[in-house]
């Protein structure tokens, strides 16, 4: 599935990626392939990215932590997220 984050000053990551767990204002959940659609509003916290590879724009590569070679992290403080059609949006603040 494809996976692209953006916040208000730029696209922070776009790419296939296996999974995407999102911290929900109930609970933290995960999205794997093929999941049914779905919108809802995240809460504070960390946004953890599986993937086979990951390329970052020098801009934004501050933002993410490495966890491991296929892992990555990103801490949010609000925001919202859309699957539809093997795509995920997140708009991030």
């Amino acid at each position: 599935m494809i996976l692209e984050i953006v916040s208000p000053e730029a696209k922070l990551f776009s790419a296939e990626v296996t999974s995407v767990s999102l911290p929900g204002v109930n609970g933290s959940f995960q999205i794997l392939n093929n999941h049914a659609p779905i919108v809802s509003i995240l809460g504070k916290g960390i946004v953890k990215i599986d993937a086979p590879s990951f390329k970052f724009s020098k801009e934004v590569a501050g933002k993410f932590t490495r966890v491991t070679d296929q892992t990555y992290t990103l801490a949010i403080e609000s925001g919202t997220i859309e699957m539809k059609d093997n795509k995920v949006i997140v708009l991030a603040d």
